[in-house]
């Protein structure tokens, strides 16, 4: 048993014992009280009765005469024996004919000397057995003339509490046993899947993420067990993808590098003006490809911020109209490199939104630059500008009419390292970036492609609060 198992079950044990000791006690108590109270009071009824019936004849006799007077009148060889003793608590006679040489000192004889009505529970010397008694004195003119003693049996009642206390103390020991038994049980049942759980995420530590929990039941453990298999699973999912970027990245890398490294040394090679247009195209291979490396560090950087919650927006009111107008002139220049229509619609009036311009016109040119790439030549690509006062919306709509994205790859574009299959290079973190930069400025990206009939990018921005008239 572990060391924690056999706290819970020691902690449940101890708690149990102390309760079931505390009811038994309590429930010795009562026994005790109601039938030992009860046959004292029977007792104690019995002599008051007795003596209230025949104190105006026994006030006449002598001791003598109130011993035969005890045997005629007052003997009824019932359950209650009665004894006559002196002042000096010696018997003269009792209930069965008998005159022994006995002298109480017990409690209740002290206290009837004393002139009080006496009782006592205890071993009697004359009959040798546990017996309750009480002790009445007959008073004379100026003292005390005698003393009448009730006493009955409490053999019967010992073996009955007794019987009664040993009930209860077995029990007690079955209700104690009862739950050892359960509290090993739910020790199994709470203790040992967490254990599980633990051993999993210790290997899941040590780099082995093949380990799931077993789902045992549907209590609140198997649902922990249950979460923590999607746990890991996810983190699977997330391991592999980040696997496949650093892969990914890497070749990104080594690519651009490779060219660049490439024409830099034919260039350093070759003699100053053996041949102009090889010079052009490296130098223009160069830049392109350092571009490259640009966009690439950038999307990393951009990441980093994202995953440091440390990227900052510089937002303020602007007609998101600017943004657009600017990147599609920026881009309009790809049309004749690409034999791709690029047209744009605006509002008719200015549309406020609060937001960072910069980071704005990011997330437009990258999806534009997407359009571009995944629309062959003769097709065409629309960007519209719209608002809605009722929904309190600015939209910028950039539909394609490209390849478009595969149905199991768009619910995962907007994912960070994924990268669809479509044969394109890529960092995997673009959509990913304008994704958070646009639930940075309060908006959503949505994305709705069919593959073969192209690809509506749609943002959302909140329309910026009208400053209120004073």
């Amino acid at each position: 048993m572990t060391s924690v198992k056999a706290k819970m079950v020691w902690s449940y044990l101890l708690l149990i014992a102390l309760v079931v000791a505390l009811l038994g006690t309590a429930f010795t108590v009562l026994i005790w009280n109601y039938y030992y109270g009860s046959a004292h009071s029977s007792v104690k009824q019995r002599a008051e009765s007795a003596i209230s019936q025949h104190s105006r004849s026994l006030m006449s006799l002598s001791l003598h005469d109130q011993a035969d007077y005890l045997l005629q009148n007052m003997a009824d060889g019932g359950p209650t024996r009665i004894q006559l003793l002196n002042s000096e608590g010696e018997i003269q006679i009792d209930s069965d004919g008998f005159a022994p040489a006995v002298r109480y000192t017990s409690g209740d004889v002290k206290s009837a000397m004393a002139g009080t009505v006496g009782s006592w529970s205890g071993i009697d010397p004359y009959y040798g057995e546990r017996v309750t008694s009480v002790t009445i004195p007959l008073k004379g003119d100026t003292r005390i003339v005698s003393l009448f003693r009730y006493t009955a049996s409490l053999e019967k009642i010992d073996n009955m509490v007794g019987q009664l206390i040993q009930m209860a103390v077995i029990a007690g020991i079955f209700v104690v046993l009862l739950f050892l038994g359960l509290s090993l049980f739910l020790a199994q049942r709470i203790v040992g899947p967490v254990q599980e759980l633990t051993r999993a995420a210790r290997y899941m530590a040590e780099g082995d993420w093949t380990k799931r929990a077993t789902k045992r039941s549907g209590d609140e453990i198997g649902q922990l067990a249950e979460t923590f298999n999607a746990m890991v699973i996810e983190l699977n999912k997330r391991e592999k993808l980040k696997n496949d970027f650093i892969s990914s990245i890497s070749h990104e890398l080594r690519t651009p590098l490779t060219s660049i490294k490439g024409w830099s040394e034919t260039l350093k090679e070759s003699e100053p003006m053996d041949d102009d247009e090889e010079v052009k195209l490296g130098l223009s291979i160069i830049s392109k490809e350092t571009e490259r490396l640009s966009g690439l560090l950038e999307d990393l950087l951009d990441f980093s911020k994202l995953s440091a919650r440390s990227m900052e927006l510089h937002a303020e009111p602007l007609d998101l109209n600017g943004p657009v107008k600017e990147t599609v002139r920026q881009l309009a220049v790809r049309e004749e490199q690409t034999r791709v229509k690029l047209m744009a619609t605006y509002a008719g009036g200015p549309i406020v939104v609060s937001g960072d311009a910069n980071r704005l016109k990011q997330v437009i040119i990258n999806l534009i630059d997407n359009a571009f790439k995944f629309t062959p030549p003769g097709g065409s690509i629309r960007v519209a500008t719209s608002a809605s006062e009722e929904q309190k919306q600015a939209r910028v709509t950039i539909a394609d009419t490209g390849t478009g994205i595969a149905a199991e790859d768009l619910p995962h574009i907007t994912e960070k390292f994924y990268k669809a299959s479509s044969g394109q290079g890529g960092s995997g973190l673009g959509l990913a970036i304008c994704k958070e930069i646009i639930e940075l400025h309060g908006g959503e990206l949505r994305i709705d492609s069919e593959q073969g009939a192209g690809t509506i990018a749609t943002i959302s921005l909140p329309l910026a609060k009208e400053p209120s008239t004073p």
